[in-house]
Parts: C-alpha cells; sequence; structure tokens
C-alpha cells in the first residue's frame, strides 16, 4: 500500500499564482510537486476545493490544468464516490512517452534555452516598438499575427506562431538579435514537441500576441517588452512542470 504524502509538504511546496499566469503556474508546481514526490506514486491529490485554496486559483482554472497533466500521464481521474485524482506518471500520449525518453542532458540544454529566450525575445520585442515601420512592416506584422490566430492544426499553429515570433524580430532591425530569435524558437519547437497541445495555453498566447501587436503598431517599447516576457514567462512555466 502507498504511504499517504506528508500532509505539512504540500503547504510548504505550493504557493498561490498570479491571476494571470494561473494556469501556466498551477501546472508548474503541481507537475513539480509530483514529479518531486511531495504526492508520491500511487496517492490521490486534495480534493479540488482544497488545491484551489491552496493555489489561490478558481476551480474551473484548477480542472484546466490537472486536465494538462492527464494528457501528460502524470494524473489519471476517476469519477464516483471513491474516486479522485491519482498519480500515476504513465506518458500515454506520444508526446508525453518523447518527453520521458528525453536525457537529462538535453533538459539542461532546453533550460538553458528558456533562459536565453527571456532576454533576447523581449529586447527584440521593444527594438520592434521603437522602430519607425513603413507601411510593409506593419502589414507583415499583422498578417504574421493572423495567421496564428487563424491556425487550426497543432502542426500549422506551431509553425506560424514561430513565424510571428521570428517577424517581430526582423523589424527590430538587427540581424544579430533576428540570429539569436531564430535559434531560441528552433530549440523552443522541439519543447513543445514533447508535451500535449494544450487549449488553455493556446488561447493565453493568442492574447498576449494581440498585445504585444498592439504595443508594436502604436510604438510602446515598455509595453512590448513587459508583454513579451510575460509571454516567456508562461510558456517557460508550462514547459518547467511538464518537461521535468
Amino acid at each position: 500500500m502507498t504511504a499517504s504524502p506528508d500532509h505539512r509538504l504540500p503547504e510548504a511546496v505550493l504557493r498561490p499564482v498570479r491571476g494571470h499566469h494561473a494556469f501556466e503556474a498551477c501546472v508548474e508546481q503541481l507537475a513539480t510537486a509530483i514529479r518531486l514526490g511531495v504526492y508520491p506514486l500511487g496517492t490521490t491529490l486534495p480534493a479540488e476545493r482544497d488545491l484551489a485554496v491552496m493555489l489561490g486559483v478558481s476551480r474551473p482554472t484548477l480542472r484546466e490544468a490537472i486536465a494538462a497533466l492527464r494528457e501528460a500521464g502524470l494524473v489519471e481521474t476517476t469519477r464516483g464516490r471513491n474516486g479522485g485524482t491519482i498519480v500515476t506518471l504513465k506518458p500515454r500520449s506520444p508526446s508525453a512517452r518523447a518527453a520521458a525518453r528525453i536525457s537529462a542532458e538535453r533538459r539542461a540544454e532546453w533550460l538553458d534555452a528558456l533562459e536565453f529566450r527571456r532576454i533576447v525575445e523581449p529586447g527584440a520585442a521593444y527594438l520592434a516598438a521603437g522602430a519607425t515601420l513603413d507601411d510593409d512592416g506593419r502589414e507583415q506584422l499583422e498578417a504574421a499575427h493572423a495567421a496564428v490566430a487563424a491556425a487550426r492544426k497543432p502542426a500549422e499553429h506551431r509553425q506560424a506562431d514561430s513565424r510571428f515570433h521570428l517577424t517581430v524580430a526582423s523589424l527590430s532591425g538587427s540581424a544579430r538579435t533576428v540570429e539569436a530569435v531564430t535559434s531560441v524558437q528552433a530549440t523552443l519547437h522541439e519543447m513543445l514537441l514533447a508535451i500535449p497541445v494544450l487549449g488553455t495555453n493556446i488561447a493565453h498566447s493568442d492574447r498576449q500576441h494581440a498585445a504585444l501587436v498592439k504595443a508594436i503598431l502604436t510604438g510602446r517599447p515598455a509595453r512590448a517588452r513587459t508583454v513579451m516576457e510575460e509571454h516567456c514567462d508562461d510558456t517557460a512555466a508550462l514547459l518547467r512542470g511538464l518537461l521535468g
């Protein structure tokens, strides 16, 4: 019989998250707690109402985060009187199984890429918003944004998303910035292929893209940088949680 987790640990490890980053932060915290044994294999997670209070989020947001954990094969949920969400650590989807086979060295490289991205892409957004864009540049940005919003298939969306970020970098007018963003986007592509496609995260991403486009087109560099920082932070939280 699997031992019950020490109920003091979750209180020490889990903490309230920020509102507009709630989904991604919930996924990261819960996945990390599971991987580190705060909730050991075979144990049942606390009731939704209790976890929601601990994380400072609504129950719908918590349910979305738990659904992401199920997609990644970290938990299974059963319904009924004796039901609950049980820690399984059994990757089910092709992406989750692929993530389980990634070497420690590769994971370390990916984490480094996320740190590099946090520096490079907000800087690219800042430069793009500070540039004087001609009609072609503005149309290019709007078209790249529209392509992401219109994409329906996961592979199509992932490529459109990459093109959008590269477009922002190109509008910076800096060849080295474009080179750096190309490098981090290539690594990010590998990482995103190793996790499930999550509708909630895509919706958050689309809203951030819209805010970024507005900031660039209205010439607000500081706002563009802040939006991109938040965007990078959310994606990094999701990836750290689901990839370990």
